[in-house]
């Protein structure tokens, strides 16, 4: 009967803590979803070719052959899956003292905050890393770099063509109207693999929560801000970050910005294993073990889907 009981307590009692772990996890704004295109995978890594297309289109003369061009494999984005997991147990002494209801309720609340924490942290973690060596894209070299940048793993993200796209500023700016400007002017400059204009343009501002305010007065004032005269936002009239700005609130450096643009398959977040949670007895030591688990890998396809700075200093 004892083993009975046990049983059904435990039927009972999972309900209401996944009920829980869900309300507290979802408190938790998922705002790697402003950074990062969502996709499904079914194996235990993802890899995206990135290729160089072809050149501009010539001219074909009254009675010539049409030209054949070939596209080139430019490089291999990988992504690895990770699984993150953590659980508790309730002693089998706190369940005799009925304490488990109190206790399951307050650890299954804590629980949901780590691995929705874990989940920020490491969305994040590209972005804070991505100025050094510390990550790289697929091509190679840092995932925010410039020619003549000067850092070890940079120098501008290689093109088939030989030439360089450069997506962050050769020496790094802190956020205002000006670095703005340019960094928009920058990303219009991108060009392909085979150096055709791509048409890039920003969508949204990403920044720390000490450039909050900053970011305020820049995108949504009229006028120019720190100024005497009645010149136009030109940012703000042009429409030109058209996704206006949020804040990340994982970004390590208080100086540094991003900006995502519209090339497609940048940043990409793969779930492998969405979240499931679990719940039994052990039966060695008689206590209740909850536990939660999910599979996933955060990456960049084409580095050209995020522009960043580091700051001045």
């Amino acid at each position: 009967m004892a083993a009975i009981s046990r049983a059904n307590q435990l039927k009972q009692l999972l309900p209401g803590l996944n009920a829980l772990f869900g309300e507290e996890y979802n408190n938790y704004e998922n705002e790697h979803e402003q950074i990062y295109v969502t996709e499904n995978s079914e194996r235990s890594f993802e890899e995206e070719l990135k290729l160089s297309g072809f050149g501009a289109a010539p001219v074909k003369d009254e009675g010539s052959s049409i030209s054949f061009d070939t596209a080139q494999e430019s490089f291999v984005a990988r992504y690895t899956h990770e699984t993150i997991a953590l659980g508790f147990s309730v002693t089998e002494e706190a369940m005799e003292d009925n304490l488990y209801v109190s206790l399951s309720a307050r650890y299954t609340k804590a629980l949901a905050r780590a691995m929705a924490y874990t989940k920020q942290v490491k969305a994040a973690s590209l972005l804070n890393n991505g100025f050094t060596n510390a990550f790289q894209s697929g091509d190679g070299v840092n995932l925010f770099t410039a020619s003549g940048d000067g850092v070890t793993g940079g120098d501008g993200h290689p093109l088939v063509n030989g030439g360089k796209n450069s997506n962050r500023p050769v020496t790094g700016a802190d956020l205002n109207e000006v670095s703005l400007e340019d960094a928009i002017i920058q990303i219009a400059a991108w060009t392909d693999e085979r150096g055709l204009k791509i048409a890039a343009r920003p969508r949204r501002l990403i920044v720390p929560s000490a450039l909050q305010f900053v970011a305020t007065r820049i995108l949504e004032s009229e006028f120019r801000t720190g100024t005497a005269d009645n010149d136009l936002n030109a940012i703000r009239s042009n429409g030109a970050i058209p996704e206006g700005y949020v804040v990340n609130h994982y970004l390590t450096d208080t100086n540094a910005f991003f900006l995502t643009t519209d090339v497609p398959d940048g940043m990409k977040h793969f779930v492998r294993a969405p979240m499931t949670t679990s719940m039994d007895g052990d039966f060695d030591t008689g206590n209740v073990r909850y536990k939660a688990r999910e599979r996933y890998s955060f990456g960049v396809s084409d580095p050209l889907g995020i522009f960043g700075s580091p700051g001045a200093s």
